[in-house]
């Protein structure tokens, strides 16, 4: 049985780590853009954000100030047991993000989106962002928390829907398009993680980008032959626009490009993208059906 204590803890903890630690992925992928980077401004951008990583693993700060939005992506087996319910895991997850906020770990930047009220802990009507899903016969729960920052979400967020006969090519450029409005002047913190969700409603095509982009290892393809190599070629196709790490010249305004695709309507072609900001922040605790826990920064 996972007691609620044990999920506020893990949870807790999940989501400090994602604050101070650069995932090992990331930091690979950044400084492999270091190497191929020649412009000077370009290589002095992502030597900050490798130092700043390097200073906040040693306790002297965050390794981005800007903590944006709670996330936590929570994954249960079939004979998973939460103590209450699973609604527990919703209270966990409010006490967890109140107690990082106030330990300064998370910056209160949750308000209301009218009154611009701040309840000060991050917590109130739809926050933190609880997403739940059930997959295989095990006991256990994943749970990957990520701080999302505030400029990829506001400045890397479209939604159209195309035409079905628009295309793949219409894609191509629905994405491209997307992916220089966003980069340009470094309004999302590039490099970039690039999500893109094809198919499905509204909702779901917008849900699959953000996924794709917060939850899939740097460099991990999709199964589908015919996805992956869209992905690669959108991924060559950016560093074509001389866009480079924090909107300067150069060729990696974006590290991975990551497609997620549903069944649509037959007379939709519905398309999202998502952009997830250089630092890459997301942080994974496994929790056994004994309570007991692993962090790690490695995804599957």
């Amino acid at each position: 049985m996972i007691t609620e204590k044990i999920l506020e803890n893990a949870m807790y903890e999940a989501m400090r780590t994602a604050a101070l630690e650069m995932p090992p992925d990331i930091r690979g992928a950044l400084e492999h853009a270091l190497e191929e980077e020649t412009d000077p401004m370009a290589r002095k951008h992502l030597e900050i954000s490798l130092r700043n990583a390097d200073l906040a693993h040693r306790g002297e700060g965050l390794v981005c100030a800007d903590t944006g939005f709670p996330l936590y992506f929570v994954k249960a087996g079939a004979h998973t047991q939460v103590e209450g319910g699973f609604g527990t895991i919703l209270r966990a997850a409010e006490s967890a993000t109140a107690r990082a906020t106030e330990e300064c770990y998370l910056r209160p930047t949750m308000v209301d989106p009218l009154t611009r009220k701040n309840p000060g802990a991050n917590v109130g009507a739809g926050m933190p962002k609880v997403d739940l899903r059930f997959e295989g016969e095990g006991n256990a729960l994943e749970i990957i928390a990520a701080p999302k920052g505030g400029g990829s979400e506001i400045f890397g967020t479209f939604y159209r829907m195309l035409f079905p006969s628009d295309g793949v090519n219409g894609i191509k450029k629905f994405v491209i398009e997307c992916i220089k409005n966003a980069c340009y002047a470094g309004k999302i913190c590039p490099p970039a993680l690039i999500g893109v969700g094809i198919g499905g409603t509204a909702d779901l095509c917008m849900a699959m980008a953000k996924r794709a982009a917060l939850l899939r290892r740097v460099g991990k393809r999709n199964t589908d032959p015919a996805i992956a190599s869209l992905e690669e070629e959108l991924l060559r196709a950016a560093r074509t626009l001389g866009i480079g790490p924090m909107g300067a010249r150069g060729i990696n305004a974006v590290i991975a490009l990551n497609i997620e695709t549903a069944l649509t309507h037959t007379a939709a072609l519905p398309v999202a993208f998502n952009a997830q900001c250089l630092v890459g922040r997301r942080w994974i605790v496994r929790i056994a059906g004994d309570g007991s826990y692993t962090l790690t920064g490695e995804l599957a």
